[in-house]
């Protein structure tokens, strides 16, 4: 339930493993077999968290008003919801 305001989402993720050695791969350009770099991958992944998390919280927002305003169409979810505010005018 929101009151309008900003929506402030508290969030938290597991670090991002780290491959101990380095993984058995392909050279794509010379296709013969080669090991992957050995590298550690936890560098910096809360940019690119965020930016899931932002997506999650549209997704989860979008699907509350379907819920509420539903509709076969964007149209008749519109329809809907313009008629949700009118009814709120009157009372």
């Amino acid at each position: 339930m929101s009151n309008g305001e900003i929506l402030r989402v508290k969030v938290a993720m597991k670090p991002i493993s780290t491959v101990p050695k380095a993984l058995d791969t392909i050279d794509v350009a010379t296709g013969l077999p080669a090991k992957a770099i050995n590298q550690r991958s936890d560098v910096c992944a809360v940019p690119a968290a965020g930016i899931v998390a932002e997506a999650m919280a549209c997704l989860v927002l979008a699907d509350a008003v379907l819920e509420k305003f539903g509709g076969d169409s964007v149209s008749e979810t519109k329809r809907n919801y313009l008629n949700y505010l009118q009814n709120l005018e009157i009372k």
